[in-house]
């Protein structure tokens, strides 16, 4: 077995952080899923960005909505649909093959709306029915205002991956929010099986406290975070609470480690996938690291329930003068405004090409 193979052996899910229409016309997401066990996909803001900036992939289906009079969001989401559905499409055997538990992909709400909730409400209930495909995951971003529009979706039946955690307690509200979803589905006598993980940005720690602290500890923040919240995730399916609804038919909202391609140059580029291998999470990369983990990759063993060493060295961090709740809120916000910023030049780059290839016909 190659090593994409052999992690997905230890009961981890390997997602692409990615899409584009390339991707799509040329089989090499197809041949992903065949090769390297790739069983589901997620994107953002600053992917689509990326994507419809390069090339003229996405010309002539701009070109096409755009003469019917669709500009600005409107403009992006019908093109953004027609990738999701069509990814969503090939990972649909898979989706079904595991009962609903793998094979998803995931599309973001305005990131406009991260404090609107019922602005996010509303529009992942639409987007979800829009695209008519069971596997596919609305992204919420899971700040204060977020957790509510989390709750009310997945009482009304919304598949919801959670997205721009940082912390462990963020995790943990967000992952209480959508019990409630859950419970106020049973109480009122619904299927309780609807999706949902929970995406923990890991990376992006280790860059903001990369020059403050000694060099034992540099890159090591990013995995024990993620140690943390698995021993967390661990004992909360384990709890009284839990058991309860999955004796009503529910399932786990699985745990998901986001944002593991690795910012130092200087360190292994495989670094957050080689150490936090654990079943029943999710792992989704870019496609650098997924190419790169295909080559090279290397299968540690998973993470022991209770965290492993996670305690000891945040505590060390903490004796390094790293606030961790401090540093946590604000990477959530700065999250939050880097995919505004994203959304921003994405709605720029739509709307300047919608008009220009409609005018030349």
């Amino acid at each position: 077995m190659n090593p994409t193979q052999i992690l997905h052996s230890k009961g981890q899910s390997l997602w692409l952080d990615n899409i584009t229409r390339d991707l799509l016309d040329s089989g090499t997401l197809a041949r992903y899923i065949r090769e390297w066990s790739v069983t589901g996909l997620t994107s953002n803001p600053t992917i689509f960005d990326q994507a419809m900036n390069k090339g003229s992939s996405y010309d002539e289906s701009i070109r096409a909505h755009a003469r019917k009079g669709l500009a600005g969001e409107k403009l992006f989401f019908q093109v953004a649909l027609e990738d999701i559905t069509r990814a969503a499409d090939l990972f649909r055997p898979i989706h079904e093959r595991t009962a609903g538990v793998d094979g998803w992909v995931s599309l973001e709400v305005s990131p406009t709306l991260a404090h609107d909730a019922q602005g996010t409400r509303t529009v992942a209930k639409e987007l979800h029915q829009r695209a008519a495909r069971p596997n596919l995951f609305i992204k919420i971003p899971g700040t204060a205002e977020g957790l509510g529009a989390i709750e009310e979706s997945i009482f009304a039946g919304v598949p919801v991956n959670v997205t721009l955690l940082f912390s462990p307690e963020q995790y943990v509200r967000a992952a209480e929010a959508y019990l409630r979803g859950i419970e106020r589905r049973i109480e009122a006598g619904l299927n309780p099986q609807v999706g949902s993980v929970a995406s923990l940005f890991l990376s992006r720690w280790d860059v903001a406290v990369a020059s403050k602290v000694p060099a034992a500890l540099v890159n090591r923040l990013g995995i024990a975070i993620g140690q943390r919240a698995y021993k967390l995730y661990a004992e909360l399916i384990a709890s009284e609470r839990w058991l309860r609804v999955f004796n009503e038919g529910a399932r786990a909202q699985r745990l998901l480690f986001a944002s593991t391609g690795t910012k130092d140059p200087k360190a292994s580029d495989i670094l957050y996938v080689k150490a936090l291998v654990a079943p029943l999470t999710v792992n989704t990369v870019p496609e650098g690291t997924l190419k790169a983990f295909a080559d090279h990759g290397e299968v540690a063993d998973v993470i022991p329930s209770d965290g492993g060493d996670c305690d000891r060295v945040l505590a060390e961090f903490e004796r390094a003068g790293i606030d961790l709740a401090a540093l946590a809120a604000r990477l959530q916000d700065e999250g939050a405004a880097s995919f505004v910023k994203s959304w921003e030049d994405l709605l720029k780059v739509v709307s300047s090409k919608g008009a220009a290839l409609a005018k030349a016909g």
